[in-house]
Parts: structure tokens; sequence; C-alpha cells
């Protein structure tokens, strides 16, 4: 299971490299779809950590925190919930535009920074 556990981790780093630059170059929606998915891999990582078993076929965020057996506070709690969404309205063509819009720089700089905080925080519960 640790090579499962390192493989996860690493696709994480790949998908925050990415993001990164995808928020850079202001491609705002996108950097947030990725945000989604950097955390989804921090937490099977850290599901697999905790059970010994393969991560479920999920994506949801609170599900798989739940799984993972990490404390976090209500904000982070939240900021799950929220992030959550992100996956559905960069994913699916009825909710494109509308988040398209709703991506402003003000609006995507705050949640990828919060995102960056609580990544950072979960890659190191994978090393104790």
């Amino acid at each position: 299971m640790k090579e499962v556990v390192e493989y996860w981790i690493t696709t994480a780093e790949h998908d925050k490299d990415t993001m990164d630059v995808l928020y850079t170059t202001k491609r705002y929606s996108d950097a947030l779809f990725f945000g989604h998915i950097i955390l989804e891999k921090i937490l099977k990582a850290l599901v697999v950590k905790e059970t010994g078993k393969h991560a479920p076929y999920i994506h949801d965020l609170l599900q798989l925190h739940k799984l993972s057996g990490v404390v976090l506070s209500e904000a982070e709690i939240t900021l799950l919930d929220e992030v959550d969404d992100f996956n559905i309205r960069a994913r699916y063509p009825e909710h494109k535009h509308e988040f398209y819009k709703k991506a402003t720089e003000e609006f995507s700089g705050r949640y990828i920074t919060a995102i960056n905080n609580l990544y950072q925080k979960l890659c190191q519960k994978t090393k104790l």
C-alpha cells in the first residue's frame, strides 16, 4: 500500500503545479477544478494510509475526509464542501458558463490560497 500512497501524493503534486500555472495564466475556473483534484488525491493518499485499502472511486471530498480519519476544523470542512462544487461546475456544460463568470481573480485567489493551505496541512499528515 505504500506505493499506492506514493502514487496519490506524486500525482497530487503534479496537479498542484498545473493548478498554479492555470491560476498564473488567468485560467481561474480550470485552476479551481484542479484545486478540487489535488485535495481529492491527497485525501485518497490519507484514506489508503489510514485503511490499508485502495481509496474508493469517488470524488466527494467530504466522504473522503471522513474515511481518512484526519481531524479538520469546521472552516476546513466547509472549504471541502465548497471546493466539491468546483468539480461539478467546471466539468458539466450546463454549469460551465455560470462558473466561468463566477471564477474571477479575486474569488479564485481566495480559494486557491485556502486550497494551498489545506493541501500543505494534509501533505504533512501523509508523513506522520
